[in-house]
């Protein structure tokens, strides 16, 4: 089975100016979290949608989903975590209340504020995953990587071609990702807020998809501006 999981728990405290969480701001003539929920629905291999937001939020959402996406009954909106590790903890909490999953069952999980993630993107994620087990989103770094410990002074500027920007979607056979979730005590899920980075520091494989420049992620006010031009440019070709 395939589920995809995205994730919009977080309140966005870094947009600035608003108290709406950035997944709900509006881009273009609906709202974010809209623009990416749309993505996984006209992706027939799904089966199931998981849109996981903030308790205060989930009427919200359940009211946004039916008044923009009519063919909506693939959808669950489901309560958020404190963390994100938490996050993905409730979505697979659902998955093993109202499924029968089996080892090679996978979650595609994705950042609610990546709007423009592309349908090759997905599929390219389910395939690796089912093969491999494990996958992340990247772009190769197209700036030199700085590195300090202090903020003050460069420790190390390592060789550019070794490095990557992650993205979203991240991908994962959802028994293996639980069981790593699982042996963590309450600091490193805290601490360790990247699922990709559980399965490597535990010594597991975790394979490259190419992501794209555009799957941008809206964090600050102009992220937003841009995605309103990316939007404008996908709009008129």
């Amino acid at each position: 089975m395939i589920f995809a999981a995205i994730l919009a728990g977080g309140i966005g405290s870094r947009m600035g100016g608003t108290d709406t969480p950035k997944q709900f701001l509006t881009l273009g003539d609906k709202p974010v979290i809209i623009h990416t929920i749309e993505k996984f629905v006209i992706n027939s291999r799904f089966d199931k949608i998981l849109v996981l937001v903030p308790q205060s939020f989930i009427n919200h959402t359940i009211n946004l989903i039916s008044e923009f996406i009519k063919d909506n009954n693939n959808i669950v909106v489901l309560k958020g975590g404190q963390t994100r590790n938490n996050t993905i903890m409730n979505a697979i909490s659902y998955i093993d209340d109202n499924f029968d999953i089996d080892d090679d069952s996978i979650i595609v999980t994705h950042d609610s504020v990546r709007p423009f993630v592309t349908h090759r993107i997905i599929e390219d994620n389910i395939a690796f995953a089912a093969k491999f087990g494990a996958c992340d989103t990247v772009v190769p770094a197209s700036d030199t990587i700085v590195e300090s410990v202090d903020g003050e002074l460069i420790k190390n500027i390592p060789l550019r071609d070794n490095f990557y920007q992650g993205q979203t979607p991240q991908s994962f056979k959802i028994n293996k990702l639980a069981k790593l979730i699982s042996s963590l005590n309450e600091d490193e899920i805290n601490i360790l807020t990247d699922a990709c980075k559980i399965f490597v520091l535990n010594g597991e494989d975790v394979v490259l998809v190419d992501g794209e420049i555009t799957n941008i992620k809206i964090t600050y006010p102009y992220d937003l501006k841009l995605a309103n031009t990316i939007l404008k440019g996908i709009e008129n070709d």
